[in-house]
């Protein structure tokens, strides 16, 4: 007889682990089937792997520069492996805890491969879940009232651009490269392709990159792309914009070379390796949709507010639906999901308030609308701007380029968005995200009295900026 569950999670990512968590702490029977590691891509391809090696790189580059502070040191030397090995140990530390709180919260984890099946013996609608093992052992099936489908994404690559995982790669390939290239090419100038550009920049690679838009990070507001650019430059890195790569000209010879087309005519690069970063699509292949009336729109779920299927008892989050694909929002759509399946009527997530982050070095982080879709919204807004050279802490860092801008709206006064860029920001921008949740005005945020000496100032300076009032610019 196959065994029987409140809820069965297909993907152990982020996503679908907190979401299990959350249906064990409301007293449902859990299961998850995961064929790979629980944490998924954030945890062992993505979010943490990538982070601990953006660190590194942060590390060496600041003890190049340490006499600037004061320490003089012999020229430092970058022992790559044991960046790795750094890596690896981070990985395995958060890996463990995850396995704790499966432990924890009595949420049973199998490991193999999940498809859904149709109506059968075992239920007479679709969701009965057949567990595939690489071992070749016979199936288990697993009768769940509710599925959630949290199988998550995977790098794309470009038609006719083969990955061989050692000139070519994607960001999965390149986190277990054994040594670093002289040169690469990042084709993409996305979130990930700019992340991998600054960490590959201070670890002293030399980096090209080729964007297919007239600007790099496009779903930024368009001074903090420039700003992220201008100090990219100053690494080293090149960068060619509005430039088509061209896949049939890729030469692989002991490195790459390929072109791409700008302007109407065509330009040759050469590096020892190339990064193809051109986003991520949703993995939903051989994972049964097909057994079941769930609607896939652009290669993506699609969901309403709570994250139900046109199949109710089947929920879908993270990456596999599209929308902000980001960790912490999956999360939060599991939550929001789990709490929908025990009539906990939940509120919806309101993405407009939901912060995100860029790690690279400078850092960038916003929550909220740009100044263009504010005012393609309708909004007559006004903006504060705010430099971080007019900030203390940021001097005593060493820090100081780079700026906060505030938006809001003249007649309501709300905040509709914030962007920074520079030292920790990321760190920074939950108090933003806050202002947003709790609907608040540049005043208020204004009045919150930061301490000095702190990078934080800089919110309640940009805020004042919005009237024209900050104190220090």
């Amino acid at each position: 007889m196959a065994k029987e569950y409140d809820l069965v999670v297909l993907g152990g990512g982020t996503g679908g682990y907190v979401a299990a968590i959350r249906a064990s702490q409301l007293g449902m029977q859990v299961a998850i089937v995961e064929k790979g590691e629980l944490g998924g891509t954030c945890l062992h391809r993505g979010c943490i792997p990538s982070k601990a090696l953006l660190r590194s790189a942060e590390v060496f580059k600041q003890t190049k520069e340490a006499s600037q502070f004061g320490v003089e040191t012999t020229e430092p030397t970058l022992n790559f492996s044991k960046v790795q090995d750094r890596k690896e140990q981070i990985v395995h530390t958060l890996h463990q805890g995850v396995q704790g709180l499966m432990k924890k919260g009595k949420i049973d984890v199998f490991e193999g491969f999940g498809r859904i099946l149709g109506p059968s013996i075992f239920s007479p609608m679709p969701g009965t879940i057949s567990i595939e093992y690489e071992s070749g052992e016979e199936n288990t099936m697993i009768v769940p009232k509710n599925v959630l489908i949290a199988t998550g994404s995977n790098p794309k690559s470009l038609p006719g651009l083969e990955i061989d995982g050692t000139y070519v790669m994607t960001s999965d390939e390149a986190l277990q490269m054994d040594e670093l290239p002289n040169s690469i090419v990042i084709v993409g100038g996305g979130v990930i392709g700019i992340e991998w550009a600054s960490m590959l920049a201070d670890f002293g690679v030399n980096v090209t990159v080729i964007e297919y838009g007239e600007q790099i990070l496009p779903t930024e507001e368009n001074a903090i792309a420039k700003e992220v650019e201008k100090q990219l430059k100053k690494k080293g890195i090149s960068f060619v914009k509005s430039a088509k790569v061209l896949p049939d000209t890729l030469k692989i010879e002991n490195g790459i070379a390929i072109e791409a087309e700008k302007n109407g005519s065509n330009e040759q690069f050469k590096a020892d390796k190339m990064l193809v970063s051109v986003g991520r699509k949703a993995n939903t292949s051989n994972i049964g949709i097909e057994n079941t009336d769930i609607v896939v729109e652009n290669g993506f779920i699609k969901t309403n507010e709570v994250y139900q299927t046109k199949e109710t008892h089947i929920y879908a989050i993270g990456d596999v639906i599209g929308g902000m694909q980001l960790a912490h929002v999956a999360s939060h759509e599991g939550i929001v999901a789990v709490e929908h399946m025990a009539n906990q009527n939940p509120m919806p997530i309101q993405y407009e308030n939901v912060p995100s982050c860029i790690y690279s070095n400078p850092e960038v982080a916003s929550v909220g609308l740009t100044e263009k879709q504010a005012k393609e919204n309708g909004y007559d807004i006004k903006v504060g701007k705010f430099p971080f050279k007019a900030i203390g802490k940021a001097l005593v860092h060493g820090e100081s380029e780079g700026f906060v801008k505030v938006i809001a709206d003249k007649d309501s006064e709300d905040l509709l968005g914030v962007h920074m860029v520079g030292p920790h920001v990321t760190d920074m921008i939950s108090e933003a995200g806050l202002a947003k949740v709790l609907d608040a005005t540049p005043w208020e945020i204004a009045h919150s009295i930061h301490p000095h000496p702190t990078l934080s100032e800089i919110i309640g300076e940009g805020a004042l900026a919005v009237d024209g009032k900050q104190i220090h610019g």
